[in-house]
Formats: structure tokens, C-alpha cells, sequence
């Protein structure tokens, strides 16, 4: 993964998610913002940048 195209994912969750204030999936980045790659690539950066620390996913339980 290019570090620019790490950083214009990061760029355009931050975004989504001020906005909407609801979790962001690659599917809504990768239509709404000309990032030119596919969602399984969006997801593996937002896995690298979670790895790196600059996202989390909070895993909620049901109960």
C-alpha cells in the first residue's frame, strides 16, 4: 500500500464518519470518494491503518 493512498483513505473515513457519525465501510469510501481502487483494497488499507494505530473498530457486544 502507497502511503499517499493510506493517507487518502484515512482522510476520506475521518470525513465520512464526522459526517454521518455512523461507522464507515469501504463499499460508501470507495463510491463516494475517486479513491481508484477496489473495496477489498480500501479494507485491506483500513486494516493496515488500524494495525498502525490511526483507526479502531470497536467490537460491541449484542447483550
Amino acid at each position: 500500500m502507497t502511503q499517499s493512498r493510506r493517507m487518502l483513505v484515512l482522510r476520506a473515513v475521518v470525513e465520512d464518519y464526522i459526517r454521518s457519525q455512523e461507522p464507515v465501510g469501504s463499499t460508501t469510501l470507495t463510491k463516494d470518494h475517486n479513491l481508484g481502487v477496489s473495496s477489498a483494497t480500501v479494507r485491506n488499507d483500513m486494516a493496515a491503518l488500524e494495525d498502525d494505530g490511526y483507526l479502531i473498530q470497536p467490537h460491541t457486544s449484542a447483550g
